[in-house]
């Protein structure tokens, strides 16, 4: 779909002296904002942030973490630990409360991402209305093994010199679990946590251990789900996005009180809903 010029702001956010890149689809609702996985920028998002305009009507926002996409590095940071989760916090919240979308939101994330919006849902529970969950990464699953392999990983060093974005997030990764090891989601925040089950690079108690704390993380409190994209791999939006699509819009609903709106998005659903069904078919025979 093609928006008019006033309704889509792609724009630089100056923070201080350096920029950060967002997409907004502007709407009216309660915004809801996306955060890629590890190596992503911001555009991964565009098809399923479209499509969720599309039903809600609701504003979608999307970004590149600094060092990535067209977001730039802050200049005057020396040491590679000033380039942590923290600092990707602040430069966030920072970036939303310049555009004025820093008062409530719902929260998408994958992979790498679900250490983000579980920080920034712990930071500001009373602005997060939601989080969807798509294979996002729960701290519980990595164990000091696992931890201490990453930090022996030469491969990560070889990427200062190629993606610098890449190379902090690597080099400050162990110290971002055990840092998220002190971290409790949100108990009154509701959640949605779609998870794959395909097997990917983990050893085989890797993987049950993985499995094992999502099933904990939804069973921990009555207002979780927990979703298996079965057929899926990592990148369920891409190989599911119907299934996203649909999670997403149910998590928007869930935070309406006008049951007349919510009927409205529920019927602009089934449409869409019918509509991905009908391209996802046309993919196979291609």
């Amino acid at each position: 779909m093609a928006y008019s010029q006033n309704k889509v702001l792609d724009t630089l956010v100056d923070i201080g002296g350096y920029n950060m890149h967002f997409h907004i689809i502007k709407g009216q609702g309660t915004p809801i904002l996306f955060e890629s996985g590890a190596g992503n920028d911001g555009s991964v998002w565009e098809a399923i942030a479209t499509d969720v305009h599309d039903v809600t009507g609701t504003t979608v926002i999307y970004y590149d973490r600094s060092g990535f996409g067209k977001s730039e590095l802050n200049p005057n940071h020396k040491k590679d630990e000033d380039f942590g989760i923290e600092n990707g916090i602040f430069e966030l919240e920072t970036s939303l409360k310049k555009l004025d979308y820093f008062k409530e939101l719902i929260l998408v994330s994958h992979s790498y991402g679900g250490f983000y919006t579980t920080l920034l849902s712990l930071r500001n529970p009373n602005k997060v209305l939601y989080n969807v969950r798509i294979d996002a990464n729960l701290a519980g699953q990595y164990t000091e093994d696992v931890l201490i392999k990453a930090e022996q990983d030469n491969s990560v060093s070889e990427m200062k010199d190629k993606n610098l974005g890449m190379y902090y997030l690597g080099i400050n990764f162990a110290n971002t679990v055990r840092q998220m090891w002190q971290k409790k989601y949100p108990k009154t925040i509701p959640a949605i946590d779609i998870i794959s089950p395909i097997q990917r690079h983990h050893t085989d108690d890797e993987w049950k251990l993985l499995i094992k704390t999502h099933e904990d993380f939804v069973k921990e409190e009555s207002n979780r789900i927990g979703i298996i994209a079965y057929g899926s791999g990592h990148y369920i939006f891409m190989d599911n996005p119907g299934l996203v699509v649909n999670a997403i819009i149910k998590a928007y609903t869930k935070t309406l009180s006008d049951d007349n709106k919510r009927l409205e998005v529920l019927s602009k659903t089934v449409d869409k809903s019918m509509d991905l069904f009908i391209q996802e078919k046309k993919k196979e025979k291609e």
